[in-house]
């Protein structure tokens, strides 16, 4: 017998992994200002571009000596920027434990054919980050978005590392702290956990990763899109504003409007608050029920921001079709957008908790997924 639904509902419930909810303050007005129809090499563009890399500097706690930078195709373009100028000098190590690491390691193996060595784990599970050699680059996601395994610490990478750390932190990035003595290259996107709109990417450079890109040269042909240097120089303009192509005003203006929500909830200290609680949430809800489960084993390991769930009861037949119909349940009672496992993951739930989700929202979503639960046991038991 289905069992009855819940009286609350979350009173936002976009719980999406990317793009994820706006901030909670958001309304289209708060756009007004945005210099749509201007050039962004007019002074206006460039003072907004130029306030979005300063404010990202300020909130994030990103030393002085650091190049930022905006550049075009979200996290994704900024990451294989960094790969294809600034890999090939020396052997590399591929670390992947989630789908996008995943794909790092397609790029240098298939498509650069890089020198090297390729470090794996299932989903659910890390890499021994003691085992890397630290005397080549190292590429690796900080927070797995697919899995909701995150790296715990810098502890292990070696700060007089001979190689470059080359790290997506993409679903880390405003909600975990990041040890930028130990990242080279660090990249993001705005529509993750600000929740700004898509499209654009940001790059940070330290010291050792401008000397890398003024010292060496790519053996393979670059496309503009990818330049970052310029007769063996930096392009110093793309880290003051001057962006490679043409970015999206509106989408300036959105990432400043996410900035200063930023600020009002404490900057990076405020926005980690609320994701640590938001995934306690969460962690509270599995910790009460034996028949689901965090799918990173290690709580030390568990991300704050891409929580993923697995359903453990014996009853369940198929785990993807059961996984798949919960969520669709929950779908279509207007409750949960959104929030079924990555497509290349094991099959469950996977809920967003970075720190533009409301924690009541989250506690009114947690009844539902156990009606939901209680609703296709139900289901598959008449069947």
């Amino acid at each position: 017998m289905a069992p009855n639904a819940p009286a609350t509902r979350p009173a936002n419930p976009r719980f999406s992994s990317g793009p994820c909810a706006k901030p909670p303050t958001f309304q289209l007005s708060d756009l007004s200002d945005a210099a749509l129809g201007r050039s962004h090499r007019a002074a206006i563009g460039k003072d907004k571009l130029r306030a979005a890399i300063e404010r990202t500097r300020d909130i994030l706690g990103v030393p002085a000596d650091y190049r930022i930078g905006i550049v075009p195709g979200s996290d994704t373009g900024a990451y294989e920027m960094a790969m294809w100028t600034m890999l090939g000098e020396r052997p590399v190590e591929m670390v992947a434990w989630e789908s996008f690491g995943s794909g790092w390691v397609t790029d240098a193996v298939k498509q650069l054919k890089l020198e090297g060595g390729t470090h794996t784990a299932d989903y659910g599970q890390i890499v021994d980050l003691a085992a890397l050699d630290w005397s080549r680059d190292v590429c690796f996601t900080w927070n797995g978005t697919t899995s909701g395994v995150r790296v715990p610490s810098g502890e292990l990478i070696p700060a007089d590392r001979a190689g470059l750390t080359l790290c997506d932190a993409t679903s880390a990035a405003f909600a975990q702290e990041l040890p930028w003595d130990k990242l080279d290259v660090t990249t993001f996107s705005w529509q993750k956990v600000l929740g700004g709109e898509a499209a654009h990417g940001m790059i940070i450079l330290s010291p050792r990763a401008v000397e890398r890109l003024e010292s060496y040269t790519p053996t393979w042909p670059l496309p503009k899109i990818f330049r970052l240097t310029k007769g063996g120089k930096l392009i110093e303009g793309i880290f003051k504003g001057e962006t490679i192509n043409t970015p999206s005003m509106l989408a300036v203006e959105d990432y400043l409007n996410c900035l200063d929500w930023a600020e009002s909830v404490g900057g990076l200290k405020g926005l980690i608050a609320r994701a640590d609680a938001n995934a306690k949430v969460v962690a509270d809800f599995v910790d009460s029920h034996d028949w689901i489960a965090h799918l990173a084993d290690d709580p030390a390991t568990r991300s704050n921001t891409s929580v993923c769930l697995k359903f453990t009861d014996a009853r369940i037949a198929d785990g993807a079709a059961f996984a798949k119909a919960v969520a669709k349940r929950l779908e279509a009672e207007g409750v949960a957008l959104d929030i079924g496992a990555y497509r290349d993951a094991p099959a469950g739930l996977r809920i967003w908790c970075g720190g533009t989700v409301e924690t009541g929202d989250l506690e009114a979503l947690m009844p539902w997924i156990d009606w939901a639960f209680e609703a296709e046991i139900a289901a598959q038991a008449a069947a």
